[in-house]
């Protein structure tokens, strides 16, 4: 039985340019107008839990937190709505790590959607707590969407880490 999309192949490690690449493409998808539409995936999320989980060395609470910060500023929102949700998301994802990739893709997607609800879930607590208007259950269709987009994103994001296939026929390996 195959346990994860990685395990069938040996994967080179992973470049740091490759890493802050996807996060800054992250963070510029979700500067866009179509991300205040209901349903649409917080990329920076989905991007911190993503290498938080295949490199909770690389990607971690810091990197979470200035994200989180950009993210503030950008959306104009309550400085540290999302710089809280994304450190927890960080911190949340290294510590599942190890367990999440146990799984299949799909199966990961399940353990992954819990932690793009919590993400979810604090903005919106913050905002109620701050007296803003409830923006209502489509709200939380983003984490929903994110999670059926792990197998996709997973598949992309790992391509550059592939080896070649070299098959030799004196080593097994």
């Amino acid at each position: 039985m195959q346990t994860s999309y990685s395990s069938s192949r040996i994967l080179l490690p992973v470049r740091p340019w490759f890493i802050g690449f996807s996060l800054i493409v992250a963070l510029l998808l979700n500067f866009l107008p179509t991300a205040a539409w209901r349903g649409m995936p917080d990329w920076v999320a989905l991007l911190i839990v993503f290498w938080s989980v295949r490199e909770p060395r690389r990607v971690g609470m810091g990197l979470a937190f200035l994200l989180g910060v950009a993210m503030d500023v950008a959306d104009a929102s309550l400085l540290g709505q999302h710089a809280l949700a994304y450190v927890l998301v960080a911190y949340g994802a290294s510590a599942l790590s190890r367990r999440i990739l146990w799984f299949p893709l799909a199966q990961q997607a399940l353990q992954v959607f819990p932690l793009l609800l919590l993400v979810q879930v604090v903005q919106f607590s913050v905002r109620m707590l701050t007296g803003a208007d409830s923006p209502g259950i489509s709200y939380f269709l983003g984490p929903l969407l994110s999670a059926l987009l792990w197998p996709l994103l997973t598949f992309l994001l790992l391509l550059p880490q592939h080896q070649p296939v070299d098959r030799d026929a004196n080593r097994p390996l």
